[in-house]
């Protein structure tokens, strides 16, 4: 299964993006940041790759100043590996 990481610096940040995606329907959730990103205060928002795109283009015109970037993130028979994209 892969799914979308958008890695936030802010609590605040990733927490208001979680609410807005839900808002517009876009399945998400907020979670721990996993290590493997490299940054984070700890949370950040994941969504399935199906809605990638358009997530995308929400959090990048939000204008977060806080936004870190995303993440894949791969899960392969209980093994979990995080990539930047």
């Amino acid at each position: 299964m892969i799914e979308i990481l958008a890695v936030f610096k802010s609590r605040a940040q990733a927490t208001d993006c979680n609410a807005r995606l839900k808002g517009l329907n876009i399945n998400c959730a907020l979670i721990a940041t996993p290590k493997e990103c490299g940054v984070g205060c700890g949370l950040c928002v994941k969504f399935s790759q199906a809605v990638y795109p358009r997530a995308k283009a929400i959090i990048l015109r939000s204008g977060y100043s806080a936004f870190y970037g995303f993440c894949l993130m791969r899960s392969v028979y209980g093994k979990v590996t995080v990539t930047k994209v």
